[in-house]
């Protein structure tokens, strides 16, 4: 075995476990939370409200981005953000049993938010640096899969398991207790693991002083030269608004299949909610995106950015069927979000194509980062006031709600100024 075929079978014991690490504690921050209050008996205004601000530190997180290249290593902030990961959802744990759990639980996943965005800072600059050119190309499939796997866990294994330990053990708080606990044990023994398997780079150290002072300089001159970029606004606001109706129901959703049928809910099960929006949705999503990749990368992103749009909130029709029709039939409710999911991430090819395009040229690596802050920003507000709108509304009106937001995105849409050919595949 060459030293290249070594080093990559060597990276098979870190890449992997590496990104499902990356994606477990985002879920949980930003979907098996709902579930949690849903089930602990919070109102769907202080869920969709509290649970949209805990987005916050992905917002900021390209703020303190160059302090994970000034202090310490890449390696040193995965080991120390998995262990800080690993406390916080023992400490959730904990607080569940207690008469202010809410505030307090709040608070540890404020901090496991926090230590999740460090966590995606520097595991994909630990990435860029341990592995060549060749070998991240080798390898970006494969962390994008164990990413998804992760989604898949979270929001659809962890919450049939909470499912079923509330019937087993006949109490919610304890069942969550076991759940949050699990996650914790599981994340120190990804804290050993990786302490052992991620190997230590050369190119992985802390910069100088003076090397740090011009990073810092080049990080607000790439934030300067951003917003000088041309149709700056139509570009920020296309970022905001593109997945205004997908942001409102992605927080309203889950909450809609639990509640009661007397309400204008489901009715269904925890583990039924995790199967059907957990499972089968995401399965869906990442089918959508990869038939998104490969029509773009046969016509090009211009051809196909209207559309993309299009199929991202017209199956939004669905929820508003499942709301007025409430079925029983437990397929029905799986192909409706199915569907939904499925149009969510062909429509998200674009968004993410879109990105790309913008952060095009000097500091595409800085711009990027802003644009994905942007991208969090888009689902944070709306997110934040979906509950007061879906307790305002009912859920039959408020799905309408959500079909009707998508028509500022058309407008601003039609004005997103493209390359024909950006996002074609080149043929040589």
């Amino acid at each position: 075995m060459n030293n290249s075929s070594a080093k990559q079978h060597l990276s098979w014991a870190w890449v992997p476990s590496l990104y499902f690490a990356e994606g477990i504690p985002y879920v949980v921050v930003m979907f098996v939370s709902s579930f949690f209050y849903k089930k602990m008996g919070i109102s769907n205004i202080e869920i969709a409200f509290y649970t949209s601000l805990i987005y916050l530190p992905w917002v900021i997180k390209p703020l303190w981005s160059p302090f994970i290249d000034i202090i310490k290593t890449k390696r040193f902030w995965i080991i120390t953000m998995q262990f800080l990961i690993a406390c916080s959802f023992i400490a959730i744990s904990f607080a569940v049993h207690l008469s202010n759990y809410f505030p307090l639980t709040l608070l540890f996943f404020w901090l496991l938010a926090f230590a999740s965005a460090t966590h995606d800072i520097a595991a994909d600059g630990f990435y860029m640096l341990a592995l060549n050119q060749s070998e991240q190309s080798f390898f970006v499939g494969i962390r994008s899969s164990f990413y998804r796997i992760a989604w898949i866990a979270g929001q659809g294994l962890l919450i049939i398991i909470a499912g079923y330990l509330e019937k087993y053990t006949g109490s919610i708080p304890l069942a969550w207790s076991i759940t949050f606990a699990s996650l914790g044990i599981l994340f120190f023994i990804l804290m050993g693991y990786h302490k052992f398997s991620l190997p230590i780079s050369k190119f992985d150290f802390s910069v100088a002083l003076n090397s740090s002072k011009k990073i810092t300089a080049e990080f607000f001159n790439a934030f300067k030269l951003f917003f000088k970029k041309k149709d700056i606004g139509i570009t920020i606001t296309f970022l905001l608004i593109y997945r205004l109706g997908e942001a409102q129901l992605g927080k309203i959703a889950p909450l809609f299949f639990l509640d009661s049928k007397n309400v204008g809910g489901l009715g269904l099960s925890t583990s039924q909610v995790g199967f059907a929006y957990g499972t089968i949705g995401i399965i869906a999503l990442t089918f959508g995106g990869i038939l998104g990749g490969i029509i773009t990368s046969k016509s090009g992103l211009k051809k196909w950015l209207w559309w993309m749009f299009a199929s991202i909130n017209i199956p939004h029709i669905l929820y508003i069927y499942l709301a007025y029709a409430q079925p029983s039939n437990y397929l029905i409710i799986n192909l409706c979000v199915a569907g939904e999911q499925f149009g969510y991430g062909l429509g998200f090819t674009a968004y993410m194509l879109y990105m790309i395009s913008v952060s095009d040229g000097e500091f595409k690596t800085a711009h990027y980062a802003i644009c994905t802050g942007f991208m969090a920003l888009s689902m944070m507000i709306p997110g934040m006031f979906s509950g007061w709108f879906q307790q305002l509304l009912g859920y039959k009106h408020f799905f309408i709600w959500v079909f009707i937001t998508m028509i500022p995105g058309y407008f601003i849409t039609r004005l997103i100024p493209l390359d024909v050919e950006f996002g074609k595949k080149k043929i040589n």
